[in-house]
Parts: structure tokens; sequence; C-alpha cells
């Protein structure tokens, strides 16, 4: 196994970020000055394993040729699928003719304030194993899982004192026990030739994976998890963008 691998960034960019609610892929939302995507392509840069970036942009995007970015950059035109994007990525950087133990890191264009430390601390974690390592975070919240139904009680009772009954329609069932949950951030870092595996299994069986690593887990192959910032949020609703804009500044 190749512990000196090479390193190649790529960032997923061609979702939309329905979600976020906005008339515009939430990459190119305004902070600070710049594009998050333009934000997240200096975060890569700023670490000395990466010295260019793979951008995976949607079919029609014409946006992103259009910015100035820190990194020397190439394209890969993505899927309808955020792991058909990462797999279209991945065909990119094999046909550039790369090792089967290089390091494909992958990032999220909406994770503009992941610190240079969390880079590289997931970039050495993954030289180390024989398949990767994620940046994630342990879940401090209680978690509560929910159910639809509701008490005839609870029901009187809303009657009674004229709350409205479409308020919500979740209610707590249990508290989930978090001593082992972990909130996946990115970037995640992979083998090359593990990851172009395990994407194909993903494809030939139609799985369902919301992360990269979900693809190892189904074939029971072990990703190490390295402790990230808390700092390394994700832009995914509206209110996000205010706290994103703060950590930002306090960065800077």
């Amino acid at each position: 196994m190749n512990t000196t691998p090479n390193i190649h960034a790529m960032i997923v960019a061609a979702g939309r970020g329905n979600r976020f609610g906005a008339s515009i892929a939430k990459q190119y939302t305004m902070l600070q000055g710049q594009t998050l995507l333009q934000h997240s392509v200096a975060r890569l840069g700023c670490s000395a394993y990466i010295d260019k970036c793979l951008l995976v942009v949607a079919a029609d995007d014409s946006k992103a040729e259009t910015l100035n970015f820190a990194l020397p950059i190439h394209y890969a035109i993505g899927g309808a699928e955020r792991w058909q994007s990462v797999q279209a990525g991945v065909e990119a950087i094999v046909n550039t003719g790369v090792d089967d133990s290089d390091l494909v890191l992958i990032h999220d264009a909406a994770r503009p304030a992941v610190p240079t430390h969390d880079i590289e601390q997931v970039i050495e974690a993954a030289m180390l194993e024989p398949y990767g390592a994620i940046l994630a975070t342990p879940v401090a919240d209680t978690l509560k899982q929910s159910c639809k139904q509701s008490s005839a009680h609870s029901e009187l009772m809303r009657d009674s004192l004229n709350v409205n009954k479409d308020t919500s329609s979740a209610y707590v069932k249990q508290t989930i026990d978090r001593s082992n949950i972990w909130q996946a951030q990115t970037p995640q870092v992979f083998r090359l030739g593990q990851l172009r595996q395990v994407l194909k299994h993903v494809a030939e069986h139609k799985l369902d994976i919301t992360d990269e690593a979900s693809a190892f887990e189904y074939l029971a192959l072990p990703i190490r998890l390295v402790t990230g910032s808390r700092q390394n949020i994700k832009l995914t609703y509206p209110d996000d963008a205010i706290l994103l804009a703060a950590i930002l500044k306090a960065q800077s």
C-alpha cells in the first residue's frame, strides 16, 4: 500500500440545493464577497497537499467557468445523483493516468469554512488506511426518533386549547443513544481504486447512498472517522448563511 500517494481533490457542485430554496444553485450563494464554491476551492488550496482541483458541475452550468479560483481548475459533468457526480469525477481522474493507491479527496461546495488543519488531518489519516477516512463530529445534541401517530387524548387537548392541528405531524417516539453517533462532514478521502469499485457496486445494485462512505459501509469496508471542527458546517437552509458568514468573518 502506497502511504505517500498523490492527492486528487474534487468538489461536487452539480446539485441544486432544493432545501436551501434559492433561485440559483446554492454553491453560487455570495458570502463575504465570493461564492461558496470559490471559498471552498480556496480552503482546499490552503493545504500543502493540494495543488489543483476537479469541479464536477451540472451539464447546464454556465457560471463556474466565469469565476476566478485560488487553484487551477479542471471540470467534469455530473449526474442526477450525488454518487453519479462523484463517479463521473473519479472516471475523469482515472483518465489522466493515475495509480489505484492514489487518494481522492471529495469536498462539498457548500462547506466553505473547513479549517486547513482538518483537511490535512483527514488526508494524513487516509494515507495510513487501506480504504480511506472522513471528517465527522460526535453528535452532541439529544436525538429524538419521531412518529406520526398521536393519541385521542392529545387530539382532544388540541381541540380544547384551540391549537392549530397542522403545526406539526411529528411526535416524540423515543430518545436515541448518541454515544456512537457521528455527523459526517467533508472532505472524505478514499483510495482511488477502492472508491471506483464501491461506486460500481452502488450502480449495479441501485443502492441509495447519501455520501461516499455509505458505499463502503454496504460492503463492510472500514472507513476511519477523524474528528473535525464544528465550524465546518454545510449551507443547507437559509439560516445557515448567517452562521457561515459569521464563521468566515471570524476565520479571516
